[in-house]
This record gives structure tokens, C-alpha cells and sequence, in this order.
């Protein structure tokens, strides 16, 4: 549920190559290293992002058949946070390059831009979803289906929840990019699982269709106000 921070963290904590001490610099053993450890993070970043976007498709189709908002906001949450990814990926491909030419590090300005347009598009979707899920509470939520919304929201937690084992198999405390990517996606297992038993609850009692725009408005509200912190913190690194 804390879309965007992967982002931010990516566009805060890229610095270029790593640096080393002088002695080791063009060391095979070391330059080997390196590259495992990078192409490894990347293939984590990019199972997950795959993920994400299956889920965001899934997550629509349901939305759609069961007349939830609910499903809806959390389709918007995944989007948004394999947006982040995209994000992260980018900062440790330009980490990768060196700086160009008589602009030193003037790359990391990709991945401040990038934060920007996914921090904008996280408001929208926020606002958005938000809306909807007010007008059908203002004018009567109509019959939701807790069925297809249980079994969508509850694979997507199990999807969530294998997605954070394994970026947090091996991850480096000082590594914020994967640690914000991890947070992330163990978040959005936790808003499934809270979606998921919305659905239940639901499906049992036959009724009580109003958990599904007040979870779509919880859902918008903590995206929204992540979205908020994520565009004000990218300006400020932006007007440096």
C-alpha cells in the first residue's frame, strides 16, 4: 500500500557507480561480483513487476464482473506500484553508467522525472477512485459479489506475500531501493488480505455491500496521501 516509495527511494539513494577503494577498482573478482549482484536484483525487480501488471489486469477483469470499487482502488494500487518498480529499475540501470561526460551525474535527473509523473498519476488514480467509491455511497451501493472478490484478492496476497520473500531474500540493509520495493509489496499483500476479507465478509452475511467503496476509500486515502509526501520530497530533490 506505500506506492511510491520504491520510487523515492531509487531517485534518493542513486549515486552513480558504487564506489570502492582504489586498489580493487578493475578487479575481476570484484567487477564479477558486482554484476551478479545487479543482474540478480534486476531479475527480482522485473519477476515482480510482471506480477503486478498480471494482477492489475486480473484485478480489472474482476472489478469489472463483481461491481466492486474495491478491487478497483487495489488494481490502481498495483499499477501505481509497478510504476515504482519501473522507477527502481531505471535507477539501477543509469547507477550502472558512468557519468556523462563534462555533466557529471547529470543522468539522475531520469529517475527524478519518473518519480514525478508516477507521484502526479498516483494523485489522479487517488482522487478518482475516491470519487466513485463516495457516489455509491451517497447514492446507495448496489449488490456487490464477495465470491469473485475473496478469490482475486486472496491469490493476489499469496502473489504479494511470495513477491516480498523473495526480494528480502538476500537483500543488503543499506540497499534502500530494494528495501522501499520490499515494504512495498509486503504492503500490498496486507491490503489484499484486507480486501480478501472484506469479500468474505461480505459473501457470508449476503449484505453489508458498503465495505466495498469503504475499503476502495481507505485504499485511495493512503495511496493519496503517500502520493503527497512522494511529489512534495521530489521537488524539493528536484529544486537542489
Amino acid at each position: 500500500m506505500s506506492v511510491g516509495w520504491a520510487a523515492l527511494a531509487g531517485v534518493m539513494s542513486l549515486k552513480g557507480p558504487q564506489a570502492c577503494p582504489a586498489a580493487l577498482v578493475g578487479s575481476p573478482a570484484l567487477t564479477m561480483s558486482a554484476e551478479h549482484d545487479t543482474t540478480t536484483r534486476t531479475w527480482r525487480l522485473w519477476t515482480v513487476l510482471a506480477a503486478n501488471l498480471a494482477l492489475v489486469g486480473a484485478l480489472v477483469v474482476v472489478g469489472i464482473s463483481a461491481h466492486s470499487i474495491g478491487v478497483f482502488a487495489e488494481g490502481a494500487d498495483y499499477l501505481a506500484d509497478a510504476a515504482a518498480i519501473g522507477v527502481s529499475l531505471l535507477a539501477i540501470h543509469l547507477s550502472t553508467r558512468p557519468p556523462a561526460g563534462d555533466r557529471p551525474h547529470s543522468y539522475l535527473r531520469a529517475p527524478h522525472y519518473a518519480a514525478l509523473v508516477n507521484a502526479g498519476w498516483l494523485l489522479i488514480l487517488s482522487v478518482l477512485v475516491a470519487a466513485t467509491a463516495t457516489v455509491r455511497v451517497l447514492t446507495g451501493v448496489h449488490e456487490v459479489h464477495g465470491l469473485p472478490i475473496l478469490i482475486i484478492s486472496g491469490v493476489a496476497a499469496v502473489v504479494m506475500l511470495v513477491g516480498a520473500l523473495l526480494l528480502g531474500g538476500d537483500i543488503d540493509d543499506e540497499d534502500l531501493n530494494r528495501r522501499a520495493v520490499l515494504l512495498d509489496t509486503a504492503a500490498d499483500a496486507a491490503a489484499a488480505a484486507g480486501v480478501a476479507i472484506a469479500g468474505a465478509v461480505i459473501l457470508a452475511a449476503h449484505g453489508l455491500f458498503w465495505l466495498d467503496p469503504a475499503i476502495a476509500l481507505l485504499i485511495a486515502a493512503v495511496v493519496g496521501w503517500h502520493a503527497a509526501r512522494l511529489l512534495a520530497e521530489v521537488l524539493k530533490a528536484l529544486r537542489r
